[in-house]
């Protein structure tokens, strides 16, 4: 089985490149953040051509989260509520979390809020975001299923996954407590699955468009599949194509494939 996680930075801008790449790599499921539509202008048709079942949480011009998949999901849900309740009323307005299950597989999407900036409202938003998902992984793992946890996590994890560890400590997406925030759910048992073949730095799945980030391979490591003990040891191979990152007018992000 193929799941493949893409911040594509706007369904509706990358369809084309979507389209074709999904033709060229026939990925089991694949996951979106940033489809940036509400759900009646959602471009269904192209993808259902192609033979997947379409499941999406969007919203006009920010975030959204979808997910492709050949075979139909089931138990799909939207948002954090519907397994913490009133815990995830401050969230709800945002659309940054779509789940299903796939051959016996719970699949999470996630698309982690940025933070703007280290000390800002939207940090603090961030921090709170990152407790509910834990909670929310809680309940999910009190079923017995393992479980994919993808998508844009807008954290890099180590000082290996920039290109530079130059001022991290102050930089959003690498401060100390962001990363804490993320230890603490990765703590519930769940383990890097590209880190499981690619231990070395140098690789990266988002480059900013400015200063030539891309060419200049100034990027960051913030898309990831993260997995469950018996999903990760059942992994075979988890790598970034950075292909369509060298295509006219592509996501800043690259898409990230594992294979188990």
């Amino acid at each position: 089985m193929r799941i493949a996680t893409w911040n594509v930075n706007s369904i509706r801008t990358r369809q084309q490149i979507v389209t074709d790449w999904l033709q060229q790599h026939q990925v089991d499921v694949l996951c979106l953040q940033e489809t940036k539509v509400q759900d009646h202008q959602f471009p269904r048709s192209p993808f259902e051509d192609l033979g997947y079942n379409v499941y999406i949480s969007g919203q006009k011009s920010y975030n959204g989260v979808a997910i492709f998949s050949l075979k139909p999901l089931i138990e799909v849900n939207c948002g954090f509520s519907p397994l913490v309740g009133d815990l995830a009323a401050d969230f709800a307005q945002q659309k940054r979390v779509i789940s299903g299950v796939a051959d016996g597989v719970r699949i999470v999407n996630l698309y982690v809020p940025n933070g703007s900036a280290i000390g800002s409202d939207k940090y603090e938003y961030k921090l709170n975001w990152l407790k509910v998902l834990r909670e929310y992984l809680q309940v999910l793992q009190s079923k017995p299923q393992e479980i994919c946890v993808c998508g844009d996590f807008n954290i890099a994890l180590e000082d290996k996954d920039i290109y530079t560890s130059k001022g991290r400590d102050k930089h959003i997406m690498s401060s100390p407590i962001e990363r804490e925030a993320l230890n603490q759910v990765l703590e519930l048992g769940f383990q890097d699955a590209f880190r499981k073949f690619t231990p070395e730095e140098g690789y990266y799945s988002w480059w900013d468009y400015r200063a030539a980030g891309f060419t200049r391979n100034r990027g960051w490591r913030i898309d990831h599949h993260y997995l469950t003990k018996e999903l990760y040891q059942q992994a075979t191979k988890c790598w970034i194509d950075i292909e369509p990152r060298k295509l006219e007018k592509p996501s800043d992000h690259a898409p990230v494939i594992l294979e188990f």
